[in-house]
């Protein structure tokens, strides 16, 4: 699981809030300017040597044996269905109605040409299960998800109110998909986060979710079904 809820102090809360606005920085640097290379190496690092000097444990990151695999890769599915369903039905269509643009082909550009090419989607297949479905969830659900909740107080309430802020960060970094991107993508992050929180902060469930809804969109870029 996560950091154990405490009471902190004034200090500590501070800390955590010039930790989650060193984070936003370094993301909209990233996406927005291209001031510095990519947020999620970034992150990931700064993320986890904090939570090791804050705990001195390793299982503080999330990444504990669960419970019941079976269970976690179950929620993590089915999180996954709603997530992928809730962006081709309600996202996606109210992006739309709010006349907000998108990028066309911006995940087939950002990954080259899948279409058919059985070596550039098992590369893609690489790329998400690591750099975007540990390395993202890491830095933005674990780190500062985290960081903003312990800016707030570090309560169960101020985990779902700094999961707004933390989805909209997420948003900014597939800025890349246009203002269309940038809100479905804040969205998906949102359900990914509350699943994340609802199971009592065990970052399995947020990564295999992520790396699930990925592969899917891989899948249909393979075959052709998707831009």
């Amino acid at each position: 699981m996560g950091e154990t809820i405490r009471r902190l102090t004034s200090a500590q809360r501070g800390l955590s809030l010039v930790e989650f606005l060193i984070g936003g920085a370094i993301v909209i640097a990233h996406n927005v300017f291209h001031s510095i290379p990519n947020e999620v190496p970034i992150l990931f690092v700064l993320g986890i040597v904090s939570i090791l000097i804050r705990t001195r444990d390793w299982r503080a990151i999330g990444l504990v044996r669960p419970r019941s695999w079976l269970v976690t890769i179950g929620v993590a599915l089915l999180a996954a269905i709603a997530v992928i369903a809730m962006g081709q039905f309600v996202t996606e269509p109210l992006a739309k109605a709010m006349g907000l643009h998108e990028n066309p082909g911006a995940a087939a550009n950002a990954l080259g040409s899948l279409k058919g090419n059985v070596w550039s989607a098992l590369k893609g297949l690489g790329l998400v299960w690591t750099f975007a479905a540990f390395g993202e969830e890491v830095s933005y659900r674990r780190y500062l998800l985290g960081r903003a909740a312990e800016a707030l107080g570090g309560t169960t309430f101020a985990y779902w109110i700094a999961l707004l802020p933390a989805s909209i960060l997420f948003g900014f970094g597939h800025y890349y998909q246009g203002p269309a991107g940038i809100f479905t993508t804040a969205c998906d992050g949102f359900v990914i986060g509350a699943v994340y929180l609802l199971m009592k902060r065990n970052l399995w469930v947020a990564v295999l979710t992520h790396g699930l809804v990925d592969t899917i969109g891989i899948v249909l870029l393979f075959f052709g079904l998707a831009d």
